[in-house]
């Protein structure tokens, strides 16, 4: 099972025994928190411990999308896929101005991205 929706599962088990907050803002506070302890450790530069934060960031945002009803292996998806269709915009646009991709700034890739951002086909 995907890690993420073994996250999730992992959660609704839990609340069925009462194991879980009574409402959104728990979740949504427990993400902020970990956040912040990710990014203590990305300035401490200890590798391990961004992984064990990171990881706990992930399993947070499990849990919110459980209490909003949502399944976050099914929202990864629907985001994974809305990138790859923006970026394959970013690079027909890179293409059509005659450069390879590498030789546009970071700035003319961002309003690629922007511009394929704002189509209603890729929302």
């Amino acid at each position: 099972m995907p890690a993420l929706r073994w996250a999730q599962r992992a959660g609704e088990k839990t609340s069925h025994v009462g194991f879980d907050w009574p409402d959104i803002e728990g979740p949504r506070a427990k993400v902020s928190e970990e956040i912040t302890e990710l990014d203590e450790a990305i300035a401490k530069g200890a590798r391990d411990e961004i992984e064990h934060e990171l990881g706990d960031v992930l399993f947070s945002l499990c849990n919110l999308a459980r209490k909003l009803g949502l399944d976050g292996e099914d929202a990864l998806r629907k985001a994974n896929a809305r990138f790859a269709k923006r970026f394959g915009v970013v690079e027909r646009r890179a293409e059509a101005s005659g450069r390879a991709l590498r030789e546009h700034s970071l700035e003319e890739l961002d309003a690629y991205w922007n511009d394929a951002k704002a189509e209603r086909t890729l929302k």
